[in-house]
């Protein structure tokens, strides 16, 4: 990982830690509105959303947005949440027709799988998100926060 990233542990995670995980991340993502995962395909960017869901207060079923390509996570007297999958988007007009940008001006959390499909509508702030397979049953997983600030703003994730 480049030295921008910080990783959460140093011997990786399993499912039955996600809850922890979700945790620590939501208290050091606490002030963005935007967050971005990346990993491959079966990394565990969904299964660790639904982690993250649940702390942020939603009791909901929560499910991969793969076809909708947007999933809304809504209990009375709660603030939505925006779960994207853009891996099916070919470009930025298609994101654009969905209303992608009235999202991420909307307020609420908004939390996006595949964030390279639609690079240059993204907003100047965001928490990153890296999940690396370590093994089948363990993952890495990595955070950055991006604040707008930077003069030349790392987007290749390697």
């Amino acid at each position: 990982m480049p030295k921008t990233w910080t990783r959460l542990a140093t011997d990786g995670f399993t499912l039955d830690q996600l809850p922890g995980v979700a945790k620590e991340l939501l208290k050091q993502g606490a002030d963005f509105t935007t967050w971005l995962f990346y990993g491959e395909m079966g990394s565990g960017k969904t299964t660790l959303i639904k982690y993250l869901v649940k702390e942020l207060g939603l009791n909901t079923l929560v499910t991969s947005p793969t076809f909708s390509i947007v999933n809304e996570y809504r209990e009375p007297g709660k603030d939505a949440v925006y779960h994207f999958d853009l891996f099916r988007l070919k470009n930025d007009v298609e994101a654009l027709d969905i209303g992608f940008d009235e999202y991420l001006t909307s307020g609420n959390v908004c939390l996006i799988e595949w964030p390279e499909k639609v690079e240059s509508l993204l907003p100047a702030t965001f928490f990153e998100v890296k999940i690396q397979h370590l093994n089948t049953i363990s993952r890495e997983i990595y955070f950055r926060r991006q604040d707008g600030k930077e003069t030349n703003r790392i987007r290749s994730i390697g």
